[in-house]
């Protein structure tokens, strides 16, 4: 089955499979589709922004967030620890962990600590996408198996920077790996970095651009 995937801007994607239609973490871009499950890896105002979350929210929407952020978005919010999973019709979803460890806004506090946000694996249509959320690149990636679209942010100051990133995309071995959180940072330092160490297919998609993954 063909899974449709569409890069909204910053960390923000729309995937259709199954008859379903997902978002991560919408905050830039357009929205027109209604959606049948919201991924928000954490509060922070760039993936957690309520008037677009209530643009293709409808009463059956599932959200899943962290329990901080069902304030901000209101009404029914589920909330998945790393390691904890659910499935919503015919989607697997998993949280994984996301934090920092090299990057902080003053000695010893991370811009995400541990118990802040989750990234997400979840499986849609046959095809497993892994959404990393806002973090470093951190031990439990290496844990990962099977994934076949892996969105990793790539801008640096607050998560990972292109090389690190790459060299996540190189421990996870996705099919398909797409920087994502990139403010002006180059992506192709990143799919240079991957693509010449591996077999692993990098998209560099511009906002709005769909992606078909058979």
């Amino acid at each position: 089955m063909t899974v449709s995937l569409r890069w909204i801007g910053h960390a923000g994607f729309e995937i259709k499979a199954d008859g379903k239609i997902i978002y991560t973490d919408p905050y830039e871009g357009n929205f027109v589709d209604k959606a049948d499950l919201i991924l928000v890896s954490h509060s922070h105002f760039d993936h957690c922004e309520p008037s677009k979350i209530a643009k293709i929210r409808k009463p059956e929407t599932v959200i899943i967030g962290p329990a901080d952020c069902a304030s901000k978005i209101g009404g029914n919010v589920k909330s998945l620890k790393p390691g904890e999973e659910i499935t919503v019709g015919n989607i697997k979803v998993v949280a994984v962990p996301a934090y920092n460890i090299k990057r902080f806004k003053s000695p010893g506090t991370p811009f995400h600590p541990r118990d802040l946000g989750v990234g997400y694996v979840f499986t849609v249509g046959g095809k497993t996408i892994y959404h990393a959320g806002d973090t470093d690149f951190i031990p439990e990636m290496r844990r990962l198996r099977n994934v076949d679209v892996a969105l990793l942010p790539s801008g640096d100051t607050y998560t990972m920077d292109n090389v690190d990133a790459a060299e996540a995309a190189l421990a996870i071995n996705p099919k398909i790996a797409i920087p994502m959180h990139r403010w002006d940072s180059d992506p192709e330092v990143f799919k240079k970095h991957v693509e010449s160490k591996s077999k692993v297919k990098v998209e560099v998609l511009v906002a709005g651009e769909q992606l078909q993954v058979a």
